[in-house]
């Protein structure tokens, strides 16, 4: 996989995490299964963080990373990763995660950030 980081902008709406991403031709894409707990453990001290933040992720480390999700299974055309560190586990859906990732990575690095830096 390529040593990239992505960025995505998500924000809350009806009560949770979504994020659009017009080049990837998503729209109020959800997070789900246990991953917007992961997002409010990660997003914890960024003020106004309802109105959105900068999320950053990658297949590969980066200077700052927050989380290590790594990969546990797949299931329902999905895949389950698991935060180690918090010893929680989140689903993703695969139509959203292939449109960053060509298959699944072993690993994703994530880090929160606000809007206002």
């Amino acid at each position: 996989m390529p040593n990239s980081i992505m960025v995505i902008f998500p924000y809350r709406h009806n009560q949770t995490w979504v994020f659009d991403d017009e080049r990837m031709e998503l729209i109020q894409e959800p997070f789900v299964s246990d991953i917007p707990e992961m997002i409010d453990i990660l997003v914890d001290g960024i003020a106004n963080v309802d109105e959105g933040f900068k999320l950053l992720f990658s297949a590969n480390p980066f200077p700052g990373y927050q989380a290590e999700l790594i990969w546990l299974r797949a299931e329902y055309n999905g895949h389950w990763y698991y935060w180690d560190k918090n010893k929680l586990e989140g689903w993703r859906l695969c139509p959203a995660l292939f449109k960053y990732f060509s298959e699944p990575p072993n690993k994703i690095y994530c880090k929160a950030e606000s809007l206002y830096l």
